[in-house]
């Protein structure tokens, strides 16, 4: 019989950590506020405090769109999840 293995929940993984400071880093340094952001992407500023905090995960079409809103390549996002020196 086969067994299988809990996986970790992602949106508690060092891995994601990373990813989500990269996105606050670039939203700085676009020297956005949460606010700004939200408004770039039609959403309450809230929804942007919660993805930085981590209590919201983001999907993977919202997390290409949230890079095309603060002018960041995804890709790059994407490559902090292997390499946390991005």
């Amino acid at each position: 019989m086969r067994t299988f293995r809990v996986m970790q929940k992602t949106i508690y993984c060092d891995e994601y950590d990373n990813l989500l400071q990269w996105l606050k880093e670039k939203r700085m340094e676009g020297k956005l506020t949460m606010r700004q952001l939200a408004m770039r992407l039609d959403v309450h500023h809230s929804w942007v405090g919660r993805v930085e905090l981590g209590e919201r995960r983001l999907d993977v079409m919202e997390f290409v769109r949230y890079c095309n809103a603060l002018d960041a390549d995804p890709f790059e996002g994407l490559a902090c999840l292997t390499d946390p020196g991005v």
